[in-house]
């Protein structure tokens, strides 16, 4: 019964909202809800029913058990127990349709397990993107090739029953012409002892035999896929789609013949992203338009030899591929992405290509086109790679490597990729040294002249000054007090032009001035200030205002001599030098 009522629910929500391969984790829900039913209940499990609310403990210990299977951190028991409550809901949503109240409350209620953890694929490389574009065009080529020359030696055939049934070209000739069909090649084709050299190698390849109970199935499956392409050969074309126009995945093998629409120099196609409900139309622009120094074949198709991001050239050669099978398949209008396939029971089928079988998804390509990548062979690592170069090219602004999603987006599934964590360190660092740099160059202190007493123009320009600024120090035009002063028109501390209104209470903080051994009994005065202020003030007022003066002047002070210094406290207390300090130097506010 239990079964029954969540079947029927799962059923009717799938045929509503076409969720797709999604609904493989509500019918896991359900399997294992029932399950774990059987074991806890016993006998008493078959008569189990959303209107029984007894079974509101028997739900909330199956919910609390899903993590005992999974990784720490997986994200799948709360999907699981979310999709079990989805149905819950839908059923108690039915007026007709009885659900315990219980149960119908704790389905809408709040989750019993968090959400679990999702670790973000990290983007290819540039090496292995560039790796894969050249592989896929390779692989685009070969196809082309294969097809035509299979209708090509199609052309050469007859009936096989005129010719050979063990004859390539007849029995192409036969499919092509629907005069006959795989059943007959599954039973009048001999036995694959009797087989040519030529056959064996078409049908296993090179140097390999195949396996005479599947002899008939593999030989089939060979001559349809000389004359319509494999779910295998798209693998390239979707790369080549997602590399030319930065888009996903779904988008790029979600639009139909009716979705194109060919420019003088481009094309524009109609892209749905079924998850985001958004369809849009895109223009994309060649970077090579075709021109008269371009070979363009019998079919008006320009030859390519090389690999080119231009979505107008792969979406022509899709089309001309893929022409045939649409046209067998005519069910199919929404996507370019059709393939011919033969099943074990040697029925045919034209239809719209599955690259989640394992035999032929997207790792399988990889290895079979000598791709190699470290980490998972899977294709939403190409899409972040293609965000990461528009990032890189937008210089780091969210808002345009964001073009065809939200920001917050791009934040959660595409800014955590290795490339982009680089780039933002980097970023980070040199705007910190940025910063650095500045601030060094604003209180790196003044250019200091000492150990010597001869002190001249020549020594001064020597050290970086011009010729007049030279002058100006040594004949005291230049002299704010405590230092000289290269420029006081150019300080750090006022508008460039202005004389400086911070000298001499910031000089020892500047880069423009310059101290001479004159200049030592005014910072012996200076530093008897600034220890009068030092023991007024707090130290953490102290160190905001007047600790980088303080450590400069300490600094310069270490360098001279005690008779330098001694010598100057002579001039101090015979009355020949003084410090002129404006009025606020005298009045603190301790903020």
């Amino acid at each position: 019964m239990l079964a029954m009522q969540l079947a029927d629910e799962w059923t009717e929500y799938v045929a509503a909202t076409a969720i797709g391969t999604q609904a493989r984790t509500y019918l896991q829900a359900i399997d294992r809800f029932c399950e774990y039913v059987d074991k806890v209940l016993g006998t008493k499990a078959e008569g189990a029913s959303l209107a029984d609310p007894n079974l509101l403990d028997t739900l909330i210990k199956w919910e609390l058990s899903l993590p005992e299977g999974n990784a720490q951190g997986s994200t799948r028991p709360y999907l699981v127990a979310a999709a079990l409550r989805v149905l819950v809901v839908r059923r108690d949503d039915h007026p007709d349709r009885t659900v315990a109240t219980e149960l119908a409350r704790l389905a809408r209620g709040p989750m019993l397990l968090r959400s679990g953890e999702k670790t973000e694929r990290d983007e290819f490389t540039r090496q292995e993107k560039r790796a894969m574009v050249r592989a896929a065009w390779t692989s685009a080529h070969a196809v082309r090739k294969r097809l035509d020359d299979g209708w090509a030696l199609a052309e050469q055939g007859c009936h096989p029953d005129q010719g050979s049934w063990t004859s390539i070209p007849d029995l192409l000739w036969g499919l092509t012409h629907e005069k006959i069909t795989v059943d007959d090649i599954h039973r009048f084709v001999p036995p694959s002892r009797e087989w040519s050299p030529e056959l064996l190698e078409f049908t296993a390849g090179p140097g390999k035999v195949p396996y005479p109970q599947t002899a008939g199935l593999a030989l089939a499956r060979s001559l349809f896929a000389s004359l319509y392409p494999t779910t295998f050969d798209l693998h390239g074309f979707r790369v080549l789609l997602m590399d030319a126009t930065g888009y996903t995945s779904e988008e790029v093998t979600g639009f139909g013949e009716e979705d194109v629409e060919f420019l003088p120099k481009g094309v524009r196609l109609t892209l749905l992203k079924n998850r985001a409900g958004l369809l849009r139309h895109r223009a994309f622009r060649d970077r090579f338009p075709p021109d008269a120094s371009s070979p363009n074949d019998a079919d008006g198709q320009l030859t390519v030899d090389w690999p080119r991001r231009e979505a107008s050239e792969v979406v022509r050669q899709l089309l001309h591929l893929t022409a045939r099978v649409r046209a067998k398949a005519p069910q199919v209008t929404d996507t370019l992405f059709v393939r011919a396939a033969i099943r074990p029971d040697y029925s045919v089928v034209f239809d719209r290509w599955t690259p989640t079988v394992v035999s032929v998804k997207f790792s399988r390509w990889l290895a079979a086109m000598e791709v190699e990548v470290k980490g998972a062979g899977h294709i939403g690592r190409l899409r972040k790679s293609v965000k990461v170069e528009k990032a890189i090219v937008t210089e780091g602004r969210i808002g345009a490597a964001a073009d065809d999603h939200t920001e917050e987006t791009f934040a959660r599934h595409y800014a955590q990729g290795t490339t982009l964590r680089i780039l933002s360190g980097r970023t980070i660092a040199t705007a910190q040294q940025h910063w650095f740099d500045k601030a060094l160059d604003r209180v790196d202190g003044p250019t200091v002249l000492a150990g010597t007493e001869c002190i001249d123009q020549d020594l001064l320009e020597d050290s970086g000054l011009s010729p007049q600024e030279a002058e100006e120090i040594m004949t005291g035009q230049l002299d704010m007090g405590v230092s000289h002063c290269k420029n006081p028109y150019q300080s750090p501390y006022s508008r460039p032009g202005e004389l400086c209104a911070v000298a001499p209470l910031r000089c020892l903080e500047c880069r423009n001035a310059w101290i001479l051994p004159t200049n030592l009994p005014q910072l012996l005065l200076f530093k008897a200030h600034l220890e009068r202020l030092r023991a007024l003030l707090t130290p953490q007022a102290f160190s905001r205002l007047w600790g980088q003066s303080w450590v400069n002047l300490n600094a310069v002070l270490d360098d001279r001599t005690p008779e330098e210094r001694a010598q100057a406290r002579k001039h101090i207390e015979a009355g020949e030098a003084s410090l002129d300090l404006p009025l606020a130097a005298h009045t603190e506010f301790d903020a």
